[in-house]
């Protein structure tokens, strides 16, 4: 898909910040449909959902989130809290005069999605995620489990406990980092001893296939190289921090959800899903981690029979 066919942004003041919205479909005013991207992404990441969905009937606003693109970057770490992230989200339904709507998240932007659900339930009708499951808190926070269990180097935990070490060499290798990240059909590896995204933005070779053309990876790499990485990064940042914001909400997704899975995502399952979103429907897709650009069609054709389901009941 060339860039060029992509909605043009407008900048819309919310929440305090400024967010870059990439809008179509104001035609069809009344069905709103919000798209969340993830990390290290853009909202050029759902360039092949759009069109689908405008067709099919729908707004969609898709926004580039605080960090991203040419949306606001705040300096302190914890702007980029769920609380931050969810009211932005929350700003921009303000914006268009929406009540309430379908929010659509992948990676980081499905655990927004999940989080902006928990904290207002009011504003979100229907929940479709990609990749990332609801997360259950358990009983000790995010981080601090992940570091006893997985190591120091496992990414998440490096991201907090080394703070601006993997930014800087992400900006040193930008365009190195994403088009090594950003890959499909990729061989197994045996986990090696190291931080395994400092080593990914270091190699030299790509393994497996390009996930999208050159011209289509450029439009990621010019928006890291203008942005740097940290904005972005502070949303690992908070996690133990959203950790103890979702403390005292009621954990269970009443909405009707579809979550759609990779199965080849290193993004582990929840096998106690339907215990927090009890109204859920899964899809499994044969992809890896990036489904909606991976297997643009068969996403688009699970979003849209699951809505029209939704409509009919």
């Amino acid at each position: 898909m060339n860039s060029s066919d992509f909605p043009r942004p407008v900048l819309i003041p919310v929440n305090g910040v400024e967010l870059e919205v990439f809008e179509a479909g104001r035609h069809n005013a009344g069905r709103p449909l919000v798209l969340c991207h993830g990390w290290p992404e853009h909202a050029y990441s759902w360039r092949y959902q759009v069109p689908a969905l405008v067709e099919a009937g729908y707004h969609v606003i898709v926004p580039n989130q605080r960090g991203y693109g040419n949306s606001s970057r705040p300096t302190e770490v914890t702007d980029y809290d769920i609380e931050h992230l969810a009211g932005d989200l929350i700003a921009l339904l303000d914006h268009y005069g929406y009540d309430d709507a379908t929010f659509v998240g992948h990676d980081w932007g499905a655990f927004v999605v999940w989080g902006l659900t928990l904290l207002h339930p009011d504003r979100v009708n229907k929940v479709i995620n990609l990749s990332l499951p609801y997360q259950d808190r358990g009983e000790q926070p995010w981080i601090e489990f992940m570091e006893a269990v997985l190591g120091g180097d496992f990414y998440f935990v490096h991201f907090n406990r080394q703070p601006g070490v993997a930014d800087a060499v992400f900006e040193d290798n930008t365009f190195r980092f994403l088009r090594n990240l950003y890959r499909k059909n990729e061989p197994p590896r045996e986990p090696q001893p190291g931080m395994a995204l400092i080593d990914l933005a270091r190699a030299e070779t790509p393994l497996g296939e390009p996930l999208m053309s050159d011209s289509e990876l450029a439009v990621f790499v010019s928006a890291f190289e203008s942005t740097g990485f940290s904005g972005s990064v502070n949303w690992y940042r908070n996690l133990d921090r959203n950790w103890h914001l979702l403390a005292e909400v009621d954990p269970i997704i009443q909405q009707p959800a579809l979550m759609i899975y990779g199965d080849r995502d290193a993004i582990a399952r929840a096998e106690n899903l339907t215990e927090f979103v009890p109204n859920v429907e899964v899809v499994n897709l044969d992809c890896g981690h990036w489904i909606q650009q991976e297997r643009p069609d068969e996403t688009n054709q699970a979003i849209l029979n699951w809505l029209e389901r939704q409509d009919a009941t």
